[in-house]
C-alpha cells in the first residue's frame, strides 16, 4: 500500500515537470530530483532511483495514456500532445483515499523539529496533492504524543552521522536523580510514541539507552570516536520486545494462553519468533526466542489469567511476584 501511495504522487510530480512550458524537455534526473525533493526533502538519490521513474513513466503510459516521448536533440521529456496532463483524469476512489491516506499519516509529524528541517516537505506533499478531504468521517488516527525531547532529534541525529561524542543531562526513572552522562550516540529509535537514543558509554564500555524526554542540555563535542565494530542496528534489536535489547543471550520463552486470548497473541505477536508449538481446543501453547525485558513483562501482564508462563522459570516467577501484588494493592 506505502508503495501505490508514494507511486501516485511521482505521477503528479512527473505530469507537472513533462508539462512546465517554462522549463521544458526534463531529463531523467530532473525528474527523480523533483520527485525526491517533494517526498523527502533531499536529491541526493538515496531515496529514489533512476529505474524507479523509468518504471514510473512507463506505468504512466500504460495505465494513464500519457503520451512520453524523448526527445534526442533536447535530452529530456516531453508529451507528445502538449495539452495532456495527467490532472485532467479523474482520481478513483482508491487513488484517493490512498493519497489522502498517506498525507495524513505523514502530517502527524508536521511539529516534530526533525521533520521541519526538510524544507517543509510534509507541507509540500499535502500542497501538491489535492484531494478531497473526507477521510476523517470514516477513519481516526492514532494521535502521535510527541513532546518533550523531540526538539534533540536534529542535533543526535548529526553527533551519530559524523561520529561526535555529546554530553548531556539525565534524570533516571529509578532513582530520580539528575546525573550528567557523556556518550557516542549509535541510533535513534521510537517507540511507542517516544524517541529513544542508543548508546555507547566509553567509560563503562557497554550499550546504554536513554529517552528523550528526560534529556536536558544536549551537547554535541567536537570529539570524535569511531563507532564499535561490532554495533548492527538490526542484530542489536533482533531478540528484542520494545526497547529494551538485553545484554545478555536471548531465552527460550514459553507459554500457554487460553483459546481467546490466544487469536489476540497469534494476530498480534510479542516477537517476530513466536510461533504456536502445540493448541488443543482449551489452550495454544506459544514458544519465542527473546530477551527478557520490562516490557515482555508488562505485555504479558496486560493478559492478566489468560497466559501461564512455563519457562524460563526466571520470567514466570517474576510474573507471579507481580501478580501476587497487584493483589495485595
Amino acid at each position: 500500500m506505502p508503495h501505490i501511495k508514494n507511486a501516485l504522487i511521482r505521477y503528479r510530480i512527473i505530469d507537472k515537470c513533462i508539462g512546465n512550458k517554462y522549463k521544458p524537455f526534463p531529463s531523467k534526473r530532473d525528474l527523480r530530483e523533483a520527485c525526491e525533493e517533494a517526498l523527502f526533502g533531499s536529491i541526493d538519490g538515496g531515496h529514489i532511483c533512476d529505474s524507479t521513474i523509468e518504471k514510473d513513466m512507463f506505468a504512466m503510459r500504460l495505465e494513464h495514456d500519457a503520451p512520453i516521448k524523448y526527445s534526442k536533440r533536447d535530452r529530456g521529456y516531453y508529451y507528445e500532445d502538449p495539452d495532456f496532463s495527467i490532472n485532467d483524469i479523474p482520481l478513483t476512489e482508491d487513488e484517493l483515499s490512498a493519497i489522502s491516506f498517506a498525507a495524513k499519516t505523514l502530517m502527524q509529524f508536521r511539529n516534530v523539529d526533525m521533520f521541519q528541517q526538510f524544507g517543509s516537505a510534509i507541507g509540500k506533499i499535502v500542497d501538491r496533492v489535492s484531494v478531497s478531504d473526507d477521510t476523517g468521517e470514516f477513519i481516526q488516527f492514532e494521535k502521535s504524543m510527541y513532546g518533550e525531547g523531540s526538539e534533540f532529534l536534529t542535533p543526535i541525529l548529526e553527533s551519530i552521522k559524523q561520529e561526535l561524542i555529546i554530553t548531556f543531562d539525565y534524570t533516571s526513572f529509578i532513582s530520580g536523580e539528575m546525573k550528567p552522562r557523556k556518550v557516542l550516540p549509535l541510533l535513534l529509535k521510537e517507540y511507542s510514541n517516544r524517541w529513544y537514543l542508543i548508546s555507547f558509554d566509553l567509560k563503562k564500555n557497554d550499550y546504554i539507552t536513554y529517552g528523550l524526554d528526560r534529556m536536558e542540555d544536549v551537547v554535541v563535542t567536537a570529539e570524535h570516536e569511531a563507532r564499535p565494530a561490532d554495533f548492527n542496528a538490526d542484530n542489536y534489536f533482533k531478540y528484542a520486545v520494545g526497547i529494551t535489547s538485553g545484554n545478555t543471550a536471548p531465552e527460550l520463552v514459553e507459554f500457554t494462553a487460553t483459546s481467546v486470548a490466544s487469536k489476540y497473541i497469534d494476530s498480534l505477536p510479542f516477537h517476530s519468533s513466536q510461533k504456536v508449538v502445540k493448541m488443543n481446543e482449551s489452550e495454544f501453547t506459544f514458544e519465542l526466542k527473546v530477551n527478557v525485558s520490562e516490557e515482555l513483562i508488562r505485555s504479558m501482564l496486560a493478559y492478566g489469567g489468560d497466559i501461564c508462563v512455563l519457562r524460563p522459570k526466571s520470567l514466570k516467577d517474576e510474573i507471579e511476584k507481580r501478580a501476587t501484588a497487584i493483589l495485595k494493592a
